[in-house]
């Protein structure tokens, strides 16, 4: 126990040295050294005997929907982006890069694909993004755009590789939902957020497709059969029911015969129909 108690303490200790580490890193990030403040120092006595001239080079305007990321003398200034707006940048020193937070989407080229049950289809997709940390954009990422397109390729086939066709059929919704959740992992140190993904088509072979429409065909055949059987049942035992309250009424087979007669009148026909009461043929019956 104590052992594991030494290592425990050891562990935490590791942990905590390299959290201050990175804190430390991250509060000297964005400071200069003396000779950058030296070019700072002659860049602002520029910009001052060049006045107003200089002017239009340090004032820049960002939209709404932008952020600016300045990088003074290769680092970024003040650890945020500016924007939007005016704002002021030295023009020795300075440069910066404009980032858009609106939300872009991009088709997902369609992708061979070899489902769980080796079934090969090909897959296309919509992916919708934005930037919500336009820093990590920068800083972290060389594209990020590119980036997460390609990202977006290689999700896609390692989340349909782990199901079968029929769930690739019917589930779409939770594929969609698993594959942002898995993208929005996965480009969260990009500075990127991924609001929705979406499957728009699943094309298959077409003998798998004939098979498929054999099969769906038989299943409807065999479906219709049922219920066709289950309508015969259902009718047998109303006839045996009707003819269990005829047998004990025998008047309301004169009834029926006249409600038979009433509806064949009505339909305009030359169809001439003679009643035979069944009470004649029971003394023929009784004979043999």
């Amino acid at each position: 126990k104590e052992m594991r108690n030494k290592s425990s303490l050891l562990v935490l200790l590791e942990k905590m040295t390299v959290i201050y580490n990175d804190i430390s890193v991250d509060k000297n990030a964005g400071r200069l050294e003396c000779f950058g403040w030296l070019l700072v120092i002659i860049s602002l006595l520029f910009i001052a005997l060049t006045f107003p001239i200089t002017l239009f080079m340090c004032v820049k305007i960002v939209k709404e929907y932008e952020r600016a990321v300045i990088f003074r003398l290769g680092r970024i200034a003040d650890r945020k982006p500016k924007g939007p707006g005016l704002f002021f940048v030295l023009p020795c020193t300075d440069n910066f890069v404009k980032v858009d937070l609106r939300t872009v989407s991009f088709d997902i080229p369609p992708q061979e694909i070899l489902t769980k049950d080796s079934v090969t289809v090909s897959v296309d997709g919509v992916v919708y993004f934005r930037i919500h940390c336009p820093i990590s954009a920068v800083a972290n990422v060389s594209n990020a755009h590119s980036s997460t397109r390609l990202l977006a390729q290689t999700t896609l086939r390692n989340v349909l590789g782990t199901k079968n066709l029929s769930e690739l059929l019917s589930d779409r919704e939770g594929i969609s939902v698993s594959m942002q959740e898995a993208l929005d992992e996965a480009t969260d140190s990009w500075g990127i957020k991924v609001e929705r993904v979406e499957i728009k088509d699943v094309k298959l072979p077409q003998q798998l497709q004939r098979a498929m429409a054999a099969e769906a065909e038989a299943s409807r055949e065999a479906r219709a059969k049922i219920i066709a059987a289950e309508g015969e049942m259902n009718a047998s035992r109303a006839l045996k029911e009707a003819a269990l309250v005829i047998d004990e009424a025998p008047s309301a087979l004169q009834l029926r015969y006249l409600q038979t007669l009433n509806s064949i009148a009505a339909e305009k026909n030359s169809t001439i129909i003679f009643p035979l009461p069944i009470d004649m043929m029971q003394s023929f019956m009784q004979k043999k």
